[in-house]
């Protein structure tokens, strides 16, 4: 035991200040949050227990609980996959060897940064709206818009866009994943004769299962948690007709608009729990598809 913990120690020492972060500040509301889920709380008076009585509306009663879910499922299986696969080109294109991929990376990664924040969302809705620069290029080609945001059938689409625009943190992994891969087996590849597409699912695909691993689980978390834009596009209202409406979304409405703190912490939990879900099936699917180098040897 004694050298287990001396081994992992060093570990230990460097997640240090987010386990004191954790014990010390996020627990304490983690734990109250659990408590409230069970009662009926508006900020002003004191919390009245009802057991699962929150639970049992969401699951029985509350048609807008269930619509969330469909909209924030239907973000979370575009955006992922198309974020990741766009992601992964673009690592694969500054993997040549350019001589200012420094600033391709910088470029590339710029996105990242700015497109959580307000004025992205802002200046995204108005790219899309009916007079918006989407519309007037497609009119240059002689193609009739339309309102992007305001079309039920086209909103959600708007925001997975935006998501694979955001491509840059997680092409910044694959790059380095890409860079690990050692280049002798594509120069055996190619004296043999192997496609390029071969080589892509022989080698490059194989060997990065890791890289692509981490980076599927950090996105599909992050996509769950996607508020911000949803938010600053639907006028924090989930509109139109509740396409928008993502779990966050109607979490925050139901907490700090309509004051059902109690509610809201339970759909915290239930969201708590989806992405739990997510996770640990994503864990579980990697021993069939996800090999390490100490697996080889």
């Amino acid at each position: 035991m004694k050298r287990i913990l001396a081994r992992n120690a060093p570990g230990y020492l460097f997640l240090s200040p987010w386990l004191l972060g954790f014990f010390l500040l996020a627990l304490g509301p983690i734990l109250a949050s659990l408590y409230l889920s069970f009662t009926r709380y508006d900020m002003v008076s004191d919390p009245r227990w009802i057991g699962w009585g929150n639970y049992e509306y969401m699951f029985t009663r509350d048609r807008r609980f269930w619509k969330a879910l469909e909209v924030t499922f239907t973000y979370v299986a575009f955006a992922v996959p198309l974020r990741l696969a766009f992601a992964l080109a673009v690592a694969m294109l500054l993997d040549k060897g350019l001589k200012t991929i420094g600033l391709y990376r910088a470029i590339f990664y710029l996105p990242s940064l700015l497109g959580a924040s307000i004025a992205i969302a802002i200046l995204w809705r108005e790219l899309f709206s009916a007079t918006g620069v989407v519309n007037q290029m497609l009119a240059l080609v002689g193609i009739e818009g339309t309102d992007w945001i305001t079309n039920p059938k086209t909103s959600i689409y708007t925001l997975v866009m935006l998501a694979v625009w955001q491509f840059g943190s997680p092409m910044l992994i694959f790059l380095a994943g890409l860079r690990g891969i050692p280049k002798d087996l594509y120069e055996a590849a190619e004296i043999d004769g192997t496609p390029r597409w071969r080589r892509f699912t022989r080698i490059t695909l194989p060997l990065l299962a890791p890289v692509i691993f981490f980076n599927l689980v950090l996105q599909t978390i992050d996509a769950f948690k996607t508020f911000s834009s949803a938010f600053i596009i639907s006028n924090g209202t989930g509109a139109p007709a509740d396409s928008l409406l993502f779990f966050t979304v109607y979490l925050f409405n139901e907490a700090f608009k309509f004051f059902r703190m109690g509610y809201a912490s339970a759909l915290a939990w239930v969201l708590l729990i989806i992405i739990g879900v997510f996770t640990a099936l994503a864990f579980l699917s990697s021993k069939y598809w996800v090999h390490y180098d100490n697996d080889r040897d």
